[in-house]
């Protein structure tokens, strides 16, 4: 990636970096982590709450339901009724969370933190005109109440109502009575003012945007705040998307870059029913990382094959009151702002490519079979899939949890390391041997499991230079050259990493995000034991990137490497 000349001086800036202004800002970090809530909020403002560019796309992540896999495929007319079991297995999740019955996770006898679940139910993020907030009104039982009411949005309209009735969470067929009502209200109906694609703008905008909306009615207050503290949004859509258990593109897309009226787009969770019977999600991901949703998705997924998809309970509707609906108060100035903000939404979502496929060749059983770890097997399936596209490596992050440490959440994994970097090359040379390309995968396999165990386990250095480099920033120090160096940037740092990825885990849930930076790629993946399942985003506009190639390439890497694990008997 870097000429001999670059290479030097960055090596340079390090040295100088170390010997100078890293010493007092190392003496300094060492005092904050006995106050480390303060960097805990710090992580939070830069990573999230202090960015000003929309943060419903750039942020927010996106995915496809697996449902049509098994009991739920498209079908049209059912959309209501499937919805009203996935909500109820949803609320099951948070009755588990709020009475503190859901396991502990682990890692091997290691117990991870649980803390970022308390912020799947009742979250939401508010903007502010410099930084954001994130407002969590989730309690356990223990703790006191909590708000137990959902908001369900369909054609810009919003309606609301409790999930709770005498102590006891809705039946699908009351809660299937309810969502006929929202139906029914709109249908034949004209389109609400679509309030919630003000959560797709830039965000300062937004926030003054929503400080006009309080201040016209008073009321338009309170609808926020029954938003904001609702234990999630349902999006009823009226897409029809028709994925595949092969090609969940079409799902993927709509999840990601819907429309912007039905979603909003700061509520931690978005649970998204397609009219033609499939299911997505759209998530804040800044109050937790997606692995809290992969593991509610996992459970309401294997409920519905447990039950074959549907409700064999009873079929009595208490009486109840119907849905409210919310209307906001609204005058020529924000119809104004929301139709800017639908604008640069659909300006920047049609920019953006979205592919997602199923690899079904082999899974993670082959790649065991060769003693070979499978989220390696990937990532450097990967490496190698750009190497070919680009003729070049691409900086690289990778998610490493940290959720063994208190309040956990990620650090970087950087997988473009030398010894990917010369594999790569090795490969591709047409004179290379068999030999000579095991070898050169062996080192890449055992640096990338090095480097994984390390960050998993706290020694990893990116989340260490932000604590310095937000250190200098809040002590008014000068700014090390380290952080301005060109180099760091082409690295990745800064945010600035080509290819951003993420093992989202080896269950049959998946997402997708949009790439880091403008020439560089979103990619997520599952692992099943005979299946890899990965999406793919890159902008159209940018002449470099296309996400269909770089799968596809992903493909004959991943065939490639598993030839070559046979024939060598890694």
């Amino acid at each position: 990636m870097l000429d001999p000349e670059q290479l030097q001086k960055g090596i340079f800036e390090c040295f100088k970096y170390s010997s100078h202004n890293g010493v007092s800002l190392q003496c300094f970090i060492s005092y904050c982590v006995c106050v480390f809530p303060q960097l805990e909020e710090w992580w939070l403002d830069a990573a999230y709450l202090e960015l000003r560019y929309p943060s419903h796309l750039n942020v927010n992540f996106g995915g496809p339901a697996p449902y049509l896999e098994h009991c739920w495929p498209p079908t049209e007319g059912v959309q209501l009724q499937r919805t009203s079991i996935s909500m109820w297995h949803t609320l099951q999740y948070w009755d588990l969370l709020r009475t503190e019955r859901l396991d502990p996770h682990k890692a091997g006898n290691v117990a991870l933190d649980m803390d970022q679940f308390r912020m799947l139910f009742c979250t939401c993020k508010v903007p502010g005109v410099t930084k954001d907030t994130i407002i969590n009104y989730f309690k356990t039982e223990s703790e006191g109440p909590c708000p137990s009411h959902v908001v369900v949005m369909c054609r810009g309209r919003f309606f609301s109502f409790d999930a709770v009735c005498d102590g006891h969470i809705l039946t699908p067929p009351e809660l299937l009575r309810h969502l006929t009502h929202v139906k029914q209200c709109c249908e034949g109906e004209p389109a609400g003012d679509g309030v919630a694609a003000l959560t797709s703008e830039e965000r300062t905008r937004w926030a003054k945007a929503r400080e006009y909306l309080i201040g016209i009615d008073p009321a338009n207050k309170t609808i926020l705040e029954t938003i904001q503290s609702s234990l999630f949004v349902v999006s009823l859509d009226d897409a029809k998307p028709y994925a595949t258990a092969e090609d969940y593109t079409p799902m993927t897309r709509e999840a990601l870059t819907g429309d912007p009226t039905i979603r909003w787009g700061d509520k931690s969770y978005n649970s998204i029913s397609f009219a033609d019977g499939t299911f997505g999600s759209n998530c804040d991901h800044a109050p937790y990382d997606a692995m809290v949703l992969v593991t509610q998705g996992y459970y309401v997924d294997q409920q519905l094959k447990a039950s074959d998809g549907k409700w064999k309970g009873s079929e009595t509707v208490r009486p109840m009151p119907l849905p409210e609906e919310l209307v906001f108060t609204v005058d020529d100035r924000v119809r104004s702002d929301v139709a800017h903000a639908k604008q640069q939404y659909f300006e920047t979502t049609q920019d953006l490519q979205v592919v997602c496929y199923a690899f079904t060749s082999f899974g993670k059983a082959a790649i065991k079979q060769k003693k070979l770890h499978p989220d390696t097997f990937i990532q450097l399936a990967l490496q190698l899939a750009y190497y070919r596209q680009h003729g070049r490596s691409g900086s690289c992050y990778e998610t490493a949890m940290t959720r063994r440490f208190y309040h956990g959440r990620t650090e970087t994994m950087r997988p473009c390391t030398l010894e990917a970097q010369n594999w790569c090359h090795t490969m591709l040379l047409p004179a290379a041997s068999a030999e000579a390309k095991r070898k050169a995968l062996l080192l890449a396999f055992n640096k990338h499991n090095k480097l994984m165990a390390e960050a998993q386990n706290g020694k990893g250095f990116d989340r260490h230079l932000l604590g310095l480099y937000l250190i200098a920033k809040e002590e008014g120090l000068p700014m090390p050259d380290l952080f301005t160096d060109p180099l760091y940037s082409k690295s990745g740092g800064g945010g600035n990493f080509v290819l951003s990825t993420s093992l989202v885990g080896y269950t049959t849930v998946l997402g997708a995000v949009a790439p880091m930076v403008h020439y560089g790629y979103g990619f997520f993946y599952r692992i099943g034991d005979e299946r890899i399942v990965a999406s793919c985003s890159a902008w159209k506009s940018s002449p470099e990137t296309d996400a269909e190639t770089l799968f596809q390439n992903l493909v004959t890497s991943l065939h490639e490497m598993l030839h070559l694990a046979t024939t060598a008997q890694l």
